[in-house]
């Protein structure tokens, strides 16, 4: 990535050499050129809220910025996109959405979310901090930012604007106002599960901001949870790509035996699994990490894996997340045991479970989704 301070090579994490995807895009360089452009340049404390894959952190460590990312990939490609431009990792404070922002932002830079939520959620806990000489600036691509987001700036900062369009790129500009009176945080949001969700209807399901469909049970899981095996026998079960937890809490009232872990990438996800499992109060233990789906799991330590992958990763479409996951369960489950996935029917996930596993069950199917299961051998 070319930066008015000079080159910097940059990296997504993890690396996948049959991975086009660059680790920044327009946006981010028009973000930059804009403080460089600024007089005098940032001072203070600096604030980057949703650094994707670390160029915005990585190109200002000399300002030593504060990074508050929801990704454990985004952060771990900050370290190492730091190392590989020669930055100790000091320089760049790394904090979590779930964390306490600072106290005080002189700047705070925003790389627009997908999620508008998790977007109302952060400002609103970065507000208290920001004072009447905050430099404020938000980017994205021109089909990312929307009247809603603007409004939202507006709502919770301050007057805001836009700024022309570049290589389909956009600035939010944005004047902070102390005295405006900001809306109350409505999250996380919690409601109760509707009949027909099996072990868990009824029961209470907790949503942190940005968690996928946060209002609503989505049919995916739905299905899934219509088709949730038993889990009898299993001592060891594992919710990858937890999300709020549901299916393995579910797994977990239906078989209080099992020790489950929730794991995810994402730190409001997480916190939303165990804040939905601590409210319906589980028997049974119970594990929540997160991480890069299965990385640290011993092999052959897992009897039952449950599913439902991402097709997304922000704004590009790609299998590489699901193919990872998959490939983590084989190496994790014990052989006889079992990963079970539900996915979009035109994903065709029998194809690659088939090639990894030797085998595919059609566990139930409907116009949209099916549920499979594959054995390790």
């Amino acid at each position: 990535m070319t930066t008015p301070w000079g080159e910097l090579t940059l990296a997504r994490h993890p690396e996948d050499p049959r991975d086009r995807l660059r680790a920044w895009d327009a946006s981010d360089e028009y973000l930059l050129r804009h403080l460089a452009e600024r007089t005098p340049g940032p001072s203070g404390t600096v604030v980057v809220l949703g650094d994707r894959w670390g160029a915005l952190a990585t190109a200002l460590a000399a300002h030593r910025p504060v990074q508050i990312t929801d990704s454990f990939l985004g952060q771990e490609a900050t370290r190492r996109n730091l190392a590989r431009n020669g930055v100790e990792t000091g320089a760049v404070r790394l904090l979590t959405t779930q964390d306490a922002p600072p106290e005080r932002i002189d700047v705070l830079l925003v790389r627009v979310p997908k999620s508008l939520a998790l977007l109302e959620d952060q400002l609103l806990r970065l507000a208290p901090a920001v004072h009447a000489d905050t430099v404020v600036v938000g980017t994205g691509m021109v089909k990312e930012i929307h009247t809603s987001t603007l409004a939202l700036f507006e709502r919770v900062l301050g007057p805001t604007r836009t700024s022309l369009a570049e290589r389909k790129a956009r600035l939010i500009l944005c004047t902070p106002d102390p005295a405006l009176e900001r809306p109350a945080n409505p999250w996380p949001y919690a409601y109760a599960l509707p009949e027909g969700t099996g072990a868990v209807a009824g029961r209470r399901v907790v949503n942190h901001a940005g968690v996928f469909c946060a209002d609503r049970l989505d049919i995916g899981t739905r299905f899934l949870l219509e088709h949730l095996p038993d889990g009898r026998g299993a001592q060891r079960v594992v919710d990858l790509g937890c999300g709020n937890g549901v299916v393995g809490t579910a797994l977990a009232l239906a078989n209080p035996q099992a020790e489950v872990l929730f794991t995810d990438e994402s730190f409001q996800a997480v916190a939303s699994a165990e804040a939905t499992y601590r409210a319906n109060g589980v028997p049974g233990h119970a594990e929540f990490r997160v991480g890069d789906g299965l990385d640290g799991v011993p092999s052959g330590s897992v009897d039952l894996v449950l599913n439902n992958p991402p097709f997304h990763s922000h704004q590009a479409t790609t299998d590489a997340t699901a193919w990872r996951m998959f490939t983590g369960a084989r190496r994790a489950l014990r052989p006889g045991g079992a990963l079970w996935v539900v996915g979009n029917r035109h994903l065709g996930y029998h194809v690659k479970l088939r090639r990894l596993f030797g085998n595919c069950r059609l566990v139930a199917g409907s116009p949209k989704f099916v549920v499979l299961s594959a054995v390790r051998r």
